[in-house]
């Protein structure tokens, strides 16, 4: 049998025979003790967890789900997008060792390396958002362990050349970790293009509904899966069974919400552009912005979220904006089916490579409204701007 496209394999794995009569979700079991037979089988994981952290029926299907999609050995889930990022470091990284990422990297893993892990010993050299491949590799020296990439970058949404930066990482003997939150593991599948471990937030796409904080690690080499195994082993992380079978549940339907998202959020970003207040969108699938080209070649779809930077303007004229909004709620995440709206420029001040943009920088994440009413509702704002 040909293989089967993900929105098919997604669903599949639910409805596969030879089960017996069952339902098409697993149960939700909720167990902290799980009882064996005999004093002999109390530590065999053969038959199925020892205790609850091992993960019940519900986790186990989510962690097999993810594993096809990512084309990974294995996948751990952990209590949120954050913990998907801090595991691998935790696992691969020894005092003495080097991360080098980008200076645009997600706000709480920055203050992860820059707080936790210098407090041990681990050093992070930071490079430029629009860095090179050639610029990155340079910052690379003989202390550097891990290659932290996050592709689009938080923010301003460069995109890396993923298969050249971890065809020379591999030849240095460097592992390299991707967020790859934005692509949803669906959009671009980072182990096939040679990175060591993919995470990503749960949290956001695969469950869909803004009602869960959830991380997965992806892996395929055994030792490095090994090391991120025993790492979550130590620390105790554990993910609740709800929360499993809600995740599962998003994971479904993933393709469909996630594709019709792209559209609306594509025929926003056409709009925004010309309009006259907006310098420039920041959205990679859109054609003439930051990272398309890359985006082009190595990505097969994208998610709805994007920079918008203004002409000029205030806080008080981002604010003023925001408020005159109706369907944009005002909020931090992404993924779900709502529409969302942040004022980001305060946190470009955190990079230690100045960012320069001519004007206040908004993230929208679009949803599965139907984009003629955000469009409408985005005038509103944009007048409220205007009268600022």
């Amino acid at each position: 049998m040909p293989r089967l496209s993900d929105r098919t394999r997604l669903i599949a794995s639910a409805t596969r025979r030879g089960q017996g009569r069952r339902p098409v979700n697993p149960p939700v079991e909720r167990a902290s003790t799980m009882l064996s037979d005999d004093p002999a089988s109390m530590q065999d994981p053969t038959p199925g967890p020892v205790y609850g952290l091992d993960g019940t029926s519900a986790a186990r299907e989510l962690r097999a789900a993810l594993a096809d999609l990512e084309g990974a050995s294995d996948v751990f889930l952990v209590p949120s997008g954050l913990a998907a990022v801090t595991v691998p470091l935790l696992a691969l990284l020894r005092p003495g060792d080097e991360v080098v990422t980008s200076d645009a990297v997600y706000g709480p893993t920055r203050r992860f390396l820059t707080r936790h892990l210098a407090a041990r010993g681990i050093a992070t050299r930071f490079h430029p958002a629009d860095a090179s491949t050639a610029e990155i590799l340079a910052l690379c020296g003989e202390r550097t362990r891990v290659l932290l990439i996050e592709s689009p970058s938080s923010l301003t949404f460069e995109i890396v050349d993923v298969p050249a930066l971890t065809a020379a990482c591999r030849t240095r003997g460097v592992l390299t970790v991707m967020d790859n939150t934005w692509a949803a593991g669906l959009a671009l599948r980072p182990l096939a293009h040679g990175v060591d471990v993919s995470v990503q937030a749960v949290t956001k796409y695969v469950a869909g509904h803004s009602d869960l904080l959830m991380g997965a690690v992806a892996v395929q080499d055994c030792e490095v899966s090994r090391a991120v195994s025993d790492t979550i082993e130590d620390v105790g992380w554990h993910v609740s069974p709800d929360d499993a079978w809600l995740a599962l549940r998003g994971l479904r339907t993933l393709p469909l919400r996630y594709n019709e998202a792209l559209k609306s959020a594509l025929q926003v970003a056409e709009w925004l552009q010309d309009r006259p207040e907006v310098e420039r969108v920041l959205f990679p699938p859109l054609p003439g912005s930051v990272g398309h080209d890359l985006w082009q070649r190595d990505y097969s779809g994208g998610a709805a979220l994007m920079g918008v930077v203004m002409k000029g303007g205030d806080k008080t004229a981002a604010h003023a904006l925001m408020s005159a909004l109706n369907l944009f709620g005002m909020g931090y995440s992404w993924g779900g089916f709502e529409s969302l709206i942040t004022h980001e420029t305060p946190q470009l001040a955190w990079r230690r490579h100045a960012t320069a943009l001519p004007g206040q920088l908004l993230r929208l994440h679009i949803g599965l409204e139907d984009p003629s009413d955000l469009i409408a509702d985005l005038e509103l704002g944009l007048a409220a701007w205007s009268a600022r």
